[in-house]
């Protein structure tokens, strides 16, 4: 009654059950194995008869360590100082505890995993539970020298024992999912070995440790331990948060070779030889990266904007519509009377010419009906519409009615191939070497995000797509030519320069890579 009544006795019993579950973890990998080469039907009784013999071997090599333990007369002297039985039990029980707990904690930061091999071996039911208890009877060497340091008392020894059986019998396999899901559990046990070895090794020498030292540190790590399982079990709680396809891409492309967005990884001596020849080009990690990310923009990022859209007006005099029809390299135009708003229907290039041509002007009939979508729709159900459409350009309307811009296949496969200027255009991006360029106000923000390997240009949550619509929220008024932002994000930094206005319109953006040096420690507008 007065042990039970002892709170370091219950601190001992239940600290020693959770190192007995733990060290016993790798025999439940071995018992799996070799169970494994018995029939499916005969496995579980293999595995409970077996651990019920390995029980009782283990009750009966703590019988005899406790027994062991007590001889305290000297056997011989060093010195001054003379060494009993127990002294000599406890110093080379506790320099095996050092010896594994070092072995096994170097495997686990290394990274090394041990896998079966060999030929599969079919063994009689006998064979296979006389090497449980054989194995079991290996791999007890460390547990039981673990109890004896532990506890002083053999019906706690034995009542531990008993109980983390128990529990290795009836969750063996959540057990081992467990932990073989939080490694961390696995290290902080070995590091209690370490600690129990010492002291060990300590007491072996007449340098005793209190026991209670040796449970506070326990329970204080313990504490920690389980503080650092909830905080990474909230994270990915907030992380499930996020949506699959995102959490995809964003894997996806760190396979790919994408810099994690917490920064540049430092480079690693093994990693050399894979980081001078990366198994993907820039080329590639965009293309992927339009494909993934192509869901989640909106209309305004891919189409061209209304200011930019060439139409052709009824009312405008025939020579002036053939010079146009010739001029420009497009193959389908709105057909509009009067304003872009007024609609008439879309034309391909030659047939309105051949109308001009032999008619004089162009007849309505010969017309195809306009597709319009409004500016809210999402990028696959446009995709949608425009293989509907059989090649017609796409008109997105606005909620008023007004047309805000075009889409045509091409501009689906820009967004995920990067720009393809046609004969009249020039380039939005510009690279002119060491860490700068020039860039057209319309440039897309997706695609600037990939040529300047950063982020933080793009956010969803803004109507903006466009580098004028970012600079435009970024300065909160229409900037002078000469005006300048800096953007900081993670590990990059970029100077924005306003290099040209064309009226109330940003023309052109000089960017300039900030070196790490001259990076200012947050966002600013000058």
């Amino acid at each position: 009654m007065e042990l039970l009544q002892d709170p370091a006795a219950w601190v001992g019993l239940l600290t020693l059950v959770v190192l007995e579950v733990v060290l016993g973890i790798d025999n439940l990998v071995f018992i799996a194995i070799l169970v494994d080469k018995l029939p499916p039907k005969q496995r579980d009784r293999a595995r409970v008869l077996g651990l019920g013999l390995a029980l009782l071997m283990r009750l009966l090599l703590l019988t005899v360590m406790s027994h062991l333990i007590r001889l305290t007369a000297p056997l011989f002297h060093v010195g001054d100082m003379g060494f009993s039985g127990r002294d000599i039990i406890l110093i080379i029980g506790g320099f095996f505890l050092l010896f594994k707990g070092t072995f096994e904690l170097h495997d686990r930061i290394e990274g090394r995993t041990q896998h079966a091999t060999g030929a599969r071996i079919h063994a009689g039911f006998a064979v296979i539970v006389t090497q449980i208890v054989i194995l079991d009877a290996v791999f007890s060497i460390d547990s039981v020298i673990t109890a004896v340091g532990m506890v002083d008392h053999l019906f706690i020894m034995m009542a531990a024992v008993i109980i983390a059986m128990a529990i290795m019998l009836v969750a063996s396999k959540p057990l081992t999912a467990f932990v073989n899901a939080h490694q961390t559990v696995v290290i902080l046990c070995l590091c209690f070995l370490l600690t129990i070895g010492f002291s060990l090794v300590a007491d072996g020498f007449k340098f005793p440790v209190p026991k209670g030292y040796l449970y506070a540190a326990i329970v204080f790590s313990v504490v920690i331990e389980a503080l650092n399982q909830w905080a990474k079990r909230n994270v990915r709680r907030a992380e499930m948060r996020r949506p699959l396809r995102e959490r995809t891409a964003e894997t996806v492309l760190l396979m790919l070779g994408r810099r994690p967005l917490a920064g540049p990884p430092e480079p690693d001596a093994d990693d050399l030889q894979s980081q001078s020849a990366p198994a993907f080009g820039d080329e590639e990690r965009n293309m992927v990266s339009g494909v993934l990310t192509l869901s989640d923009r909106n209309v305004h990022s891919v189409m061209t904007p209304r200011t930019d859209v060439s139409w052709i007006n009824l009312a405008a005099p025939v020579d002036e519509l053939r010079e146009q029809l010739i001029r420009e390299p497009h193959s389908f135009f709105p057909v509009c009377r009067g304003t872009l708003d007024e609609v008439v229907g879309v034309g391909r290039a030659k047939e309105l010419l051949l109308d001009i041509i032999e008619h004089g002007g162009i007849r309505e009939t010969r017309l195809r009906e306009p597709i319009i979508v409004h500016e809210t729709i999402q990028i696959l159900p446009l995709m949608e519409t425009l293989k509907r459409s059989h090649g017609l350009l796409v008109l997105v309307a606005d909620e008023f009615g007004s047309i805000v811009g075009v889409v045509t296949p091409i501009d689906i496969f820009e967004a995920i191939a990067g720009e393809f200027p046609d004969e009249d255009e020039a380039p939005d991006i510009i690279d002119q070497g060491n860490g700068r360029w020039r860039v057209d106000g319309a440039a897309d923000l997706h695609h600037l995000e990939q040529l300047l390997h950063t982020d933080g240009l793009v956010d969803e949550d803004e109507e903006y797509s466009t580098m004028a619509g970012y600079l435009l929220s970024r300065f909160g008024r229409l900037p002078d030519v000469g005006d300048q932002c800096e953007l900081v994000h993670d590990y990059d930094a970029f100077r924005f320069t306003i290099a040209a206005l064309e009226g109330r319109r940003i023309a052109a953006v000089q960017i300039e890579r900030l070196l790490p040096a001259a990076a200012p420690e947050a966002e600013s507008l000058g």
